[in-house]
Order: C-alpha cells, then structure tokens, then sequence
C-alpha cells in the first residue's frame, strides 16, 4: 500500500512539473470550447396538450343495433403509426418544410430530423397528450406541433369514416351479388315448374302423400257410393210397400216439388279451401310474381273447374231423375190415379218417397262419375311413381338454393342497415371527440442549450486534457523525486 501511494505522489509531482504546459492547453481547450457553446443557435420547444374524449352517450343505446369499436384501440395504433413516413410527409407539406429539400437525399434527411425531432407522450392520463417539437426558429416549431395535431386528428377520424365506408361499399357489393343470385334462383325455379307443371308436387305435400291422399279419397267416395246404392234400396222397398192413392175421390191436383236441389257439397271444396288458405300464406311472404303464388293459383283454377264440370254433371241427373218422376206422376194421373178433378187423393207419403228417390239416384250417378275420376288419379300416380320423385327431388334443391341465397341475401341488406345506422350516429355524435387543453405554443425565452452546463463541461474538459497533457510528458522526460524511485530504477542503493 506505501509503494502506491508513493507511485501516486511520482505521478504528481510530475504533474506539477509541467503545470505550464497544462495549463496552456486547459486555456486553449476552454476558449475554443467556450467560443463553439456561445456560437451554438438557440432552440425554441414548442408544446401542445390534446385530450381524445372516447366515452360517447350514444354508444350503450346503440349496443346491438350498431357497429362496435373500440375506440381505445383506435387511439392506440393512431399513436403507434402517427411517425410513419406518410404522415411525415404530410406534417412537412403542412409546415412548409418540404421547400427546404431540394432532392430526394434531403427531403429523406428532413423527415429523419422531423421523426427524431417530434415527441407523442402521455401526460399522466388516460388519452391526454403532449406533443413536443424542438427548432432554432419558433415560429417553425409551432408549426410542425400544429401539423402534427392536425395530421392526428385527421387520421384518427379519417380512418373511422374510410372503415365505414369501405364496410358500406363491399356490402353494397355483395348485395348485388346475391341479388343477382337470387333473381336467377328465381328463375330457374319459375322455369323448372313451367317445364313440370302436370309433375309438380301439390301444396298438400309430397308425391306419396299425394298417393296416399289419392288412396283414402278413393276408399272414400267407393265408401259414400255403398252407403247411397243402399239408400236407393231401401226406398225401392219402401216405395214398393206403399200404395201410390187413398182412392177416395177427386181432389185438386197437389203438384210434387220436382224442381232442382241445392247445389250439394263437395270433397273438392275441401282441397279448395286449403289451398286458398295456403294462398294467402304465401302472399304474406312472396309478392305476386313469386313461382309458387303462379303455381297455387293456376291449380285452384283447375280444381273450380273441375268442380264446376262435376256440379253440372249432378244437375244434369237430378233433371233427369225429376223429368222421370214427373212423366210418372202424368202417367197416374191419366189413368185416374193423379191429381186433379177427375182423379182420386194421391198418398203424400208415396210421392216423397219418388222426389227422394229422385235424389238418391242423381247421388249414385254423382259419386260413380267421382269414383271414375279419383280411379283415374290414382292410377296416373301409379304410372309416374318413378318420374315424380325424381322432379321432387330436383325441387327440393331448386328450393334449397333458393333459400340460402335468400337467407344470405337477408343478412347482408340488415348489416347494411346496421352500417348505416352506426354511420349515423357517428355524424350525429361522434365516439371520439378532441379537445386541446394546450394549444400549441413557443416560450419566448429558448430552452435550449443549456448554456451554464455546457460551460461547465467544457471547463472540466480542459483541466482534463491540460492533466493528460502534464501526465503525458512527465512520462516521457521522467526525472528522479526520491531515493525510492532511483532504488526502484537502478537497484542500487541511495544513502
């Protein structure tokens, strides 16, 4: 430890030595050093505070009805990227910077500064910023703050507005798409059933429950037919129990009602009825030009006229069955067993058993003309019981496809609506507002440099270089102090 503090005194003394030579060079460091400081441009920070308002009114009465962003989110990436060179290009263009780069090479060593140069910090807040920029002139550092402000608040609600309305052109894209879509799902479906029209399925159902229908209604009307063949019977026996006179004189004639029945009811007006129902079903979903509204009616039409032909076939025999009663009812009369002055009381029971026997028999002749055409309809479905199927089959994915594109076509027009709806309310109350707490503005005294410290610092910087320099030649003309050091250096000892 005693030889390194006496290698320390060594080192000073030969400091001290050459204590001229250090202090010239501590002078000439420090004047130049002082010189360069006090020639140095003073420099202007101008300084801005923005506070981004992210809490909107009318955004939890919009929950589920409008589009929902996050605006912090938001915030976030727009900090993150508000350095990037477009934006950078755009803050020099707004501060009329860009007239100072006359090529490529500068305009580059401009933004570099501009990135270096430009400060984003949060000030302790949630979305409250500052944003710092540094120049020799004020009036240039004012306005670079004031473009990137600007540039800020453009970007931040540029980009909302660019998101929605680029949301609002691809729905309006696929709208179309699947408009198209679904006008030729349409047509093809049209033609399809134009093509098939005696093959179609019925509104009832599907091709074997159109069978099995075909089948019960057959059974039906054979059932009906029975039970009338035994009504007309029994009359016959009734009829034949009866005697047609009292044979008690002459009296007025009483004529017999032989006019027409009312109209009967028909099983046709049942499948009527229900597809009338099933007519108005569809018009409260489809308009009038849609496939199955053409179809359903078309088939309606078919059935009244076929009811229509089946009525005039009933009427038909009940005028038959009335023109027979009444020839025999003039038969008897001739014969003196009538109606009428020269004949005697005809039995009331007698002749209603003839009017209702009369009925039964256009009944009969009725249902043996439906029986003929129900076994004619059961038998085509027989003969098509591989060809229906098949254009069911091939329905059923007309219908399919036409459903999904439906659908999709459905969804897209209500996100459109939703788009449309979040636009609103982003012009009617915008989820990000800005307020500047602190516009931008340069103190009239410079913050910078500091000339104090610099000072400072260039002075110890000179009593460094002027010890190196006295260190260095004490090094290079050494010169004896001490015994010590002579001992040390020539191993001879020194008394």
């Amino acid at each position: 430890m005693q030889e390194i503090i006496g290698q320390l005194l060594d080192y000073l003394r030969g400091i001290w030595r050459n204590r001229w030579y250090a202090m010239a060079c501590l002078w000439v460091v420090c004047l130049i050093g002082w010189a360069v400081v006090y020639q140095m441009p003073d420099q202007y920070r101008a300084s801005a505070r923005v506070f981004v308002d992210t809490q909107s009114v009318l955004r939890p009465l919009l929950k589920g009805l409008a589009l929902n962003v996050n605006p912090d989110a938001q915030i976030g990436l727009m900090t993150r990227t508000l350095l990037s060179r477009p934006n950078l290009e755009k803050i020099a263009r707004n501060a009329d910077l860009d007239i100072r780069a006359q090529d490529a090479d500068a305009l580059d060593n401009l933004l570099n500064g501009l990135q270096k140069g430009i400060g984003l910090a949060n000030a302790g807040r949630e979305n409250l910023y500052t944003i710092t920029f540094t120049d020799h002139d004020p009036q240039v550092a004012k306005k670079v703050v004031q473009a990137v402000v600007t540039v800020f608040v453009e970007n931040l609600l540029g980009e909302t507005r660019q998101d929605t309305d680029t949301a609002q052109r691809f729905l309006e894209k696929q709208i179309a798409e699947y408009e198209s879509r679904l006008t030729g799902a349409e047509d093809r479906l049209k033609e399809f059933r134009i093509k098939n029209v005696g093959l179609m399925p019925s509104e009832g159902g599907t091709y074997y429950t159109r069978l099995q229908q075909a089948s019960a209604d057959l059974d039906n009307v054979r059932l009906e037919l029975n039970q009338a063949e035994s009504r007309r019977h029994a009359l016959l026996m009734q009829i034949g129990g009866e005697e047609p006179t009292f044979g008690i004189g002459p009296q007025p004639g009483i004529a017999s009602p032989t006019g027409p029945a009312s109209d009967p009811s028909l099983p046709i007006d049942g499948r009527i009825q229900n597809l009338e129902q099933k007519l108005d079903e569809l018009l409260l979903k489809y308009t009038e030009r849609h496939p199955d509204v053409g179809i359903l009616r078309q088939t309606i039409a078919e059935l009244r006229q076929q009811r229509e032909q089946e009525l005039e076939q009933y009427r038909a025999n009940m005028a038959a069955s009335a023109a027979a009663s009444a020839a025999a009812s003039a038969a008897a009369s001739g014969a003196g067993l009538g109606f009428g002055p020269a004949g005697i009381d005809a039995n009331p029971v007698y002749q209603q058993l003839k009017v209702t026997l009369a009925q039964e028999e256009a009944n009969v002749a009725s249902l043996k003309a439906r029986l003929t055409e129900y076994e004619k309809r059961y038998q085509e479905l027989q003969d098509q019981v591989n060809t229906i199927p098949q254009v069911e089959a091939a329905l059923a994915a007309l219908n399919r496809d036409y459903d999904i594109n439906r659908k999709k076509y459905d969804e897209l027009v209500a996100r459109r609506e939703t788009a449309r709806l979040s636009q609103e309310a982003e012009q009617t109350n915008q989820d990000i507002r800005f307020r500047i707490i602190d516009p931008p503005r340069v103190p009239f005294d410079p913050t910078g440099p500091n000339r104090p410290l610099l000072i400072s610092g260039v002075l110890v910087a000179g009593l460094g270089v002027g010890g190196g320099i006295a260190f260095l030649l004490a090094q290079l003309w050494p010169t004896f102090d001490s015994r010590r050091s002579l001992l040390h250096a020539t191993q001879i000892p020194v008394f």
